[in-house]
């Protein structure tokens, strides 16, 4: 991978290292030689980005595919039921593991479970799966869930 990465990136100094003026046979051919040599230059380097972008997109896209494809993301045994601000910086939040739904206080470098539930709460599918932003602009905008469907 490095082999590639580092001819990719010597492949436009390739044209650099050529003199045009020495290969052309006389002085009258000089001149268009140097303009088209500008213009190759300009083509090659215009591809080499080009080729770098793709191979940049290319390789997020392999990323994204690999890590969907990993283990974590099949069968999540930890869920967020819901959470509440309670100020700029703690928050608490309802997680269930398993059967047991957890009350959790998160704060700046703390993570506390301050109650584990008996029975575990009941949330509608609608409001669990709408994050508190989306749900928020939807009232705001006088948009109902119920107009989804």
């Amino acid at each position: 991978m490095k082999r590639l990465l580092g001819f990719l990136l010597l492949l436009p100094f390739s044209v650099l290292a050529a003199d045009p003026a020495a290969t052309a046979p006389a002085a009258a051919v000089a001149a268009p030689v140097a303009s088209s040599g500008i213009a190759g230059q300009l083509t090659q380097l215009v591809l080499g980005l080009l080729l770098v972008l793709g191979l940049i997109f290319f390789l997020a896209w392999m990323l994204r595919r690999v890590q969907q494809a990993g283990p974590a993301g099949k069968g999540q045994v930890i869920q967020l039921i819901g959470s509440r601000a309670l100020g700029p910086r703690d928050r608490l939040m309802l997680v269930q593991v398993g059967n047991e739904q957890i009350l959790l206080g998160l704060s700046p470098g703390t993570i506390t479970a301050l109650h584990v539930l008996k029975e575990p709460v009941q949330v509608p599918d609608a409001q669990q799966a709408t994050p508190e932003f989306a749900q928020r602009l939807m009232e705001l905008l006088g948009k109902d869930n119920k107009d989804k469907k």
